[in-house]
């Protein structure tokens, strides 16, 4: 590999540059920094190794002289963080294991990932060579055995950067990964989440999701992928479940990259979590059909497979599994939303009837979520064409759903929230009931009213509860209605 792009990434960089300029100890650029300005990227996270001084002692300095703040990561292996004023470059600084760079560098996960150079000389050590040489060749490779029972972790890592930087699998890794898979429950929980979140950012994830399939890792982190691959074929798949799963996935990459820039500008913002609704997505389709093992019944005169409310069932399912897995509360919202919701544009463009109304109503309904709830469900369709699936009916789906997203992106620029025509107290007062499960009743039908545009004044609301509440009015229990 030309190793003269590194030479030239580190000459233009500012940080390292200063570093090198004002401090006379031997320091190494190591790991993912490296990694990245060989392959021509861009990156403000520079791990450091320093040689010849204590790395808290050095950290301290390199923070003052930057003006930057000092965060210890990890004081009994010496990993020190310095953030920098921007707030967006970082510095982990750290001395070598065992005092011995060649050390260091063989104790590192993957050989693409074991590659150093002096930040003054720009010498990469001969250690490194095997790196370089993977990295020219765009292999995945591991250092040792060891080093993947030291830090389990490094299991989903390798999965992690194949996700992102599409590169082949060496046969012996894929070996030591299924050989050492059960040990993947012993790193901590939100490890294991910040790396399946890397993994599903990555272009390449559907390929990487096969591969952990292979490996068994991906029943290790995932149960419920047994349960998937006991669902086969039917008329309306081509696929068994679990391949399913992973096609939808797959569909959802493809509709991305094919968007418009305003759809990828929507996906590729960063809303919780830390990572991109894209990822997110992307794991609910992953996630979509879970509902579907426990509610399969297949009809005796039809022999039609049946998984009647799969999408509730699954929604409930996600929430649990999500929460072992230390997600947080925002992204177990929006993933099980869009697993619940992944029928609904299609039973929206499905109706007799499709008008502006029943489209409005939808982008009411789904708000944030209303384009992404439209990607899965086209990428469902085209994930499951089974023998009674034929292009007409899928193409009919897919232009369908194209309009609803058109729809949907020319109305969100103009749409505002609806405004609260009654609440609670004033119907209580108006109807002269008190609190009740009625009351709650009413106020969803209210509201449903409102989306579906049959009510845009305080007076049609107040009409509306009255005959609401007298067609029910038998209904009511006396406590209800007092």
């Amino acid at each position: 590999m030309n190793t003269q792009i590194l030479t030239d990434k580190i000459k233009n960089d500012d940080i390292l540059n200063n570093i090198a300029s004002f401090f006379d100890n031997e320091i190494y650029l190591v790991g993912g920094c490296v990694r990245d300005f060989l392959l021509g990227k861009t990156s403000t996270d520079r791990d450091l190794i320093v040689i010849d001084e204590d790395a808290r002692t050095f950290s301290r300095k390199v923070a003052d002289f930057f003006g930057g703040k000092f965060i210890p990561l990890d004081e009994e292996n010496k990993i020190y963080r310095v953030v920098l004023p921007d707030k967006i470059n970082f510095l982990d600084i750290t001395n070598p294991i065992e005092s011995s760079l060649n050390c260091d560098i063989k104790r590192r996960d993957l050989t693409i990932n074991s590659i150093a150079v002096n930040i003054r000389t720009l010498e990469i050590p001969e250690v490194c060579e095997v790196g370089v040489e993977d990295l020219q060749n765009k292999i995945l490779r591991e250092n040792t055995e060891e080093n993947f029972t030291d830090d389990p972790l490094r299991l989903l890592r390798v999965f992690r950067f194949h996700a992102t930087l599409g590169f082949d699998v060496a046969d012996s890794l894929l070996e030591n990964v299924s050989k050492h898979r059960q040990l993947i429950s012993i790193p901590a929980k939100e490890r294991v989440e910040y790396e399946l979140m890397k993994l599903f950012s990555g272009k390449y994830c559907t390929e990487s999701l096969i591969l952990m399939d292979k490996t068994k890792l991906l029943e290790e982190i995932f149960p419920i992928v047994k349960e998937l691959k006991q669902i086969p074929p039917n008329q309306h798949h081509h696929l068994d479940l679990f391949n399913h799963c992973i096609e939808t996935v797959k569909q959802v990459q493809i509709l991305y990259e094919k968007s418009s820039a305003e759809v990828q500008d929507h996906l590729n913002r960063v809303d919780f979590g830390g990572f991109s609704r894209l990822a997110h997505l992307k794991l609910a389709c992953f996630l979509h059909d879970i509902g579907k093992p426990s509610t399969w019944t297949i009809e005796e005169d039809t022999k039609r497979h049946r998984f009647i409310k799969h999408d509730s069932v699954g929604e409930k399912l996600s929430v649990p599994l999500l929460k072992k897995l230390c997600f947080s509360n925002k992204q177990i919202d929006y993933i099980s939303y869009i697993i619940k919701k992944h029928m609904y544009p299609t039973a929206v463009v499905s109706a007799p009837e499709v008008n502006e109304k029943i489209m409005m109503r939808y982008l009411r309904k789904s708000e944030e979520n209303a384009i992404d709830n439209i990607l899965i469900a086209q990428a469902d369709r085209l994930s499951a064409q089974g023998p009674e699936i034929t292009q007409e009916i899928v193409t009919e789906n897919i232009n369908a759903l194209n309009n609803l997203m058109n729809f949907c992106l020319e109305a969100k620029k103009n749409i505002k929230p609806l405004p609260k025509l009654l609440d609670g107290n004033e119907i209580m007062e108006i109807l002269d009931i008190k609190p009740s499960p009625f009351l709650g009743k009413l106020l969803n039908e209210l509201k449903e009213a409102q989306l579906s545009g049959d009510i845009t004044t305080k007076e049609e609301a107040i009409n509306f509860i009255k005959k609401y509440s007298s067609i029910n009015s038998t209904r009511l229990t006396n406590q209800e209605k007092s």
